[in-house]
């Protein structure tokens, strides 16, 4: 998915200066932002204070919408540099097409994962004709600087394994969870799962104490550490946890994230995560210029042009503000 804010702000982010080393309970409350004519998503990465967690560096929640009557999602061709992006759904159906040729319809708990490198576009929109509702999260992965050139891939799994426990359900997205590996390629130290809870559900869930993790809440009601987290907040966890207490009230949906915090420093502007300020306006010249990212064949409609660069140069500072 696309960051189609026109006035898309600089978010520096990486280096390990702001990584929380202890446990900590830092409630992120999300900005809503208007993506496309019909589609209101809350953002959760970057947040003020909190840009990164691990190697995720951007989290969209949206819905449940009731799109009976509206086109859904609608996001034209739009380019990607220097991550991932992966599509995840509780509800609905999303069409993938890309400048490789790939044409995915992706489903509830199936992964959709896009790797960039150093360059390609895509498009995403709801099929036609398409279910009634649509909830899911939008979520990007930086890459290190080791492998952000990689030739760009994309990969839809939608099987994918389960670690399970009395009352919980967990589908491993990306990385491992209590001994359950994901198909899907990673490049950095990550995880991410998908975490069904029934309700009176009490568990404790097993992490990797050098990980940082977050929790983002998709639906119902949960309490995390102690904690509440309402649909469409995240709970930030900072690093030291070997297990997370998890008590559920009610049917509830999550998503955990998490990995080796990120050591380098990263420039994200629009849709494109670079090291520099030169970086950012090469990726932009290339794809106002019709240069690298190629041409999503199969998309109805123009392709979505870049916002004007800052009048700043771009330049990375650390993991928050």
């Amino acid at each position: 998915m696309s960051n189609l804010d026109r006035q898309a702000s600089l978010s520096v982010c990486g280096g390990r200066g702001f990584v929380v080393a202890e446990p900590v309970r830092e409630l992120l409350n999300p900005r809503h932002v208007q993506l496309g004519e019909s589609t209101e998503v809350r953002r959760l990465l970057p947040n003020l204070g909190r840009r990164m967690v691990g190697a995720w560096c951007f989290v969209d929640h949206y819905g449940p919408d009731d799109i009976a009557s509206e086109p859904g999602m609608q996001v034209p061709p739009h380019p990607h540099q220097g991550l991932q992006t992966v599509s995840w759904l509780h509800e609905g159906e999303v069409l993938h097409q890309d400048s490789l040729g790939s044409r995915a319809t992706v489903r509830p708990r199936e992964l959709g994962l896009m790797t960039s490198g150093s360059a390609i576009s895509h498009s995403e929109q709801s099929p036609v004709p398409h279910p009634r509702y649509l909830h899911g999260a939008q979520l990007w992965v930086a890459l290190p600087d080791t492998h952000r050139h990689v030739d760009a891939h994309f990969e839809h799994h939608a099987t994918l394994p389960q670690a399970t426990a009395p009352g919980l359900t967990a589908t491993v997205i990306l990385g491992s969870i209590d001994g359950s590996t994901s198909p899907g390629t990673t490049y950095t130290p990550i995880v991410g799962a998908d975490l069904a809870l029934t309700a009176g559900a009490h568990v404790q869930l097993p992490l990797e104490p050098d990980f940082e993790y977050a929790i983002l809440s998709m639906s119902g009601e949960v309490h995390v550490d102690d904690v509440p987290v309402l649909p469409g907040s995240m709970l930030y966890l900072g690093c030291g946890r070997t297990e997370l207490p998890l008590r559920a009230e009610s049917n509830a949906g999550l998503m955990l994230l998490g990995g080796e915090p990120f050591a380098e420093e990263i420039v994200m502007w629009w849709n494109f995560i670079g090291r520099s300020n030169e970086d950012i306006a090469q990726a932009r010249s290339d794809w106002m210029s019709g240069d690298r990212f190629g041409e999503v064949k199969g998309y109805e409609g123009d392709p979505l042009p870049a916002p004007e660069l800052p009048a700043v140069p771009l330049k990375p500072r650390g993991r928050v503000r």
